[in-house]
């Protein structure tokens, strides 16, 4: 009895351990491999005892037993069933076994298959978007890539885990998060980089506490302007001239009886000019809608009039060549005197809308290939800024430049002089107008080369005179003014070579081929040769020299008018200056024209011509 009693005490830990197993193995989140083993373990050791108990029982001595009461020992055998037959050790044989068996299997089954690495959650076949799992497995396997799976595809996530899978896989998620913080933390300062902006800012304390004190006031600049700002779309900007001008000799040469020639203008033949005081006030107004197009209006207003061309006697002594190139007379009212629209279309192409324009080199992309096109800040003389030929077109039009490489350009411009009248012989299209077609080559930066051809109509006045070429340049014979309209095609070819940084030469050359309709043909040439030295003397300095020949009549055929068939000689235009800038709002520019044979004409004494030009830009 006291046998059956003690094998009971030996299987009963056996049992324990089997429920435990089963019950470890039904919750795959607290139960782990090692767990296991140790209950195998402790299985298998209860197994040994219960061994040496049934193998020799006769061992077991009472009094190694626990002293216990008899009167609370007999109760217990007392109420014990008869047991006829002892029972065998083969069932809780069978039931250790098949604990085993179950440990094995599942140890098996977490480490027998290799494992390989998945990039998309897709690739488990196990796993379904229902799962309660799957948005977390989704963020480690694609977000983070430290998620395994076995090469049949499954990712068997009912069973449970082993405390060496959960330590992998954690070190391998550590691993990811890790490079992922290394990479984005690669830029950040260290410490090391800390201490030295800390010194540093020790060091240049007082430095930087005055570069503090100009920010702020800059921002308070700031403020103020955009408070007091024009336009948030407009641009404002202005140019003021002041200029004082003499001119000195003219006239016709001593031809008198005694024939002293003494140049003494014995006959009193003088222009007869005073020093001659004025300015001109342009203000221009740029709106851009899209950041790459421009409206432009603007106004100006003047009072520069022009020198005398007659002596005493009323005989014309001088043309147009002593014109300035700032010389505007509007009585100082402001009038507008260009009104445009510029945009592009695409990369190659720009279209540009006038309403108002003096001249075709207010199409900004029309280059005349010279340096000293600007009325302000370059040539003095109005025929030293560029080629006359450009000015035989004005008023209303449009032009279209086509710029598909960088070297060659192709320019189209028109222009009606009498587009806002709907009269007969007038309009857009139906009066005084100018076409022009240019090509602009620039093989290199250095060199500009521009071929020019411009055809223009110019109708009668309303007293019935031919109006003529207006350039406002050359003889008096070369606007070739008959009682009939006349027709002109005229050609140029303009030059400008950076020799280099401090030296520039350049020139022109035109001719117009002038037909007075009904009347006769005429012939009209310009020549000049340009030398620039931008920058000496400092930056936005500019010392320019023009020698050149104004607009000439070289011939005629079929006129009949006295005097129109020709220029009887040749004078020649000599102009020197020197803009001397004296800050980025203010130039200075003292400059000397030399006319020899004024009006083409060896009977005209010379000219010359002081010019002190002011300009105020803003």
């Amino acid at each position: 009895m006291l046998n059956r009693v003690w094998n009971q005490l030996l299987v009963a830990p056996a049992c324990i351990s089997v429920s435990l197993i089963m019950a470890a193995a039904a919750s795959a989140s607290e139960v782990t491999v090692p767990a296991v083993e140790s209950s195998q373990a402790a299985a298998l050791q209860w197994s040994e005892s219960m061994t040496e108990a049934t193998t020799s029982p006769s061992d077991i001595a009472l009094e190694n037993q626990p002293n216990l009461p008899e009167a609370s020992l007999q109760p217990g055998i007392a109420e014990q069933p008869v047991i006829t037959e002892q029972p065998s050790l083969t069932a809780d044989a069978a039931i250790l076994d098949a604990m085993t068996q179950y440990t094995n299997t599942n140890v098996d089954a977490y480490s027998s298959d290799p494992m390989a690495q998945v990039t998309s959650i897709t690739q488990f076949s196990d796993v379904q978007p229902t799962d309660w799992a799957y948005q977390a497995l989704q963020s480690l396997v694609e977000r983070y890539g430290c998620i395994v799976g076995y090469p049949d595809g499954t990712y068997r996530g009912q069973r449970a885990l082993t405390r060496f899978e959960f330590a992998a896989g954690m070190n391998a998620c550590l691993d990811r998060i890790s490079e992922l913080l290394a990479a984005s933390t690669a830029d950040l300062a260290t410490r090391e980089d800390l201490a030295t902006l800390q010194r540093l800012q020790e060091e240049f304390a007082t430095e930087l506490a005055v570069l503090r004190g100009r920010v702020d006031g800059l921002e308070a600049r700031t403020s103020e302007l955009e408070a007091n700002q024009f336009s948030t779309t407009t641009k404002l900007s202005g140019e003021i001239i002041f200029g004082v001008a003499q001119a000195f000799g003219g006239g016709l040469d001593d031809d008198d009886d005694d024939d002293d020639d003494d140049n003494d203008d014995d006959d009193g033949t003088d222009l007869n000019n005073q020093v001659l005081a004025a300015g001109r006030t342009r203000l221009t107004f740029d709106t851009s809608f899209s950041g790459e197009d421009r409206l432009r209006a603007r106004i100006q207003a003047g009072s520069f009039g022009r020198f005398n061309t007659t002596d005493d006697e009323g005989n014309t002594v001088l043309g147009n060549e002593a014109r300035f190139g700032f010389d505007t007379d509007t009585d100082n009212q402001f009038e507008i005197n260009h009104l445009s629209y510029l945009f592009p279309v695409g990369d190659a192409i720009t279209v540009m809308a006038a309403a108002e324009m003096s001249h075709f080199l207010y199409f900004d992309f029309i280059n005349p290939a010279t340096p000293f096109s600007s009325s302000g800040r370059g040539a003095i003389s109005r025929f030293g800024r560029f080629n006359p030929i450009y000015r035989l077109g004005t008023g209303t039009g449009a032009g279209i430049s086509f710029d598909f490489i960088d070297q060659v350009g192709l320019q189209f411009a028109y222009l009606a002089g009498d587009a806002g009248n709907p009269s007969e012989g007038a309009g857009l299209l139906n009066g005084d107008y100018g076409a022009l077609a240019q090509l602009t080559i620039q093989p290199f930066d250095d060199l500009t080369l521009a071929l020019t051809y411009i055809n223009s109509y110019t109708g009668t006045d309303d007293d019935g005179e031919g109006i003529g070429l207006i350039s406002g340049t050359g003889s008096n014979r070369s606007r070739v003014r008959a009682d009939t309209p006349t027709v002109t095609n005229s050609y140029g070819a303009s030059l400008n070579f950076e020799v280099a940084d401090f030296v520039q030469i350049g020139g022109w050359a035109g001719f117009s081929a002038v037909r007075a309709i009904e009347t006769g043909d005429a012939d009209v040439w310009n020549y000049a040769g340009t030398l620039g030295f931008p920058g000496l003397g400092g930056d936005g300095n500019l010392l320019g020299f023009i020698v050149g020949i104004q607009p000439r009549l070289t011939g005629t055929t079929g006129f009949t008018v006295e005097g129109r068939r020709s220029d009887p000689d040749t004078g020649l235009h000599v102009e020197g200056f020197y803009r001397y800038q004296l800050n980025d709002n203010i130039s200075i520019t003292p400059g000397v024209i030399w006319l020899t044979a004024p009006d083409h004409n060896n009977d005209n004494e010379d000219v010359i011509v002081g010019v002190l030009r002011t300009t105020f830009t803003f």
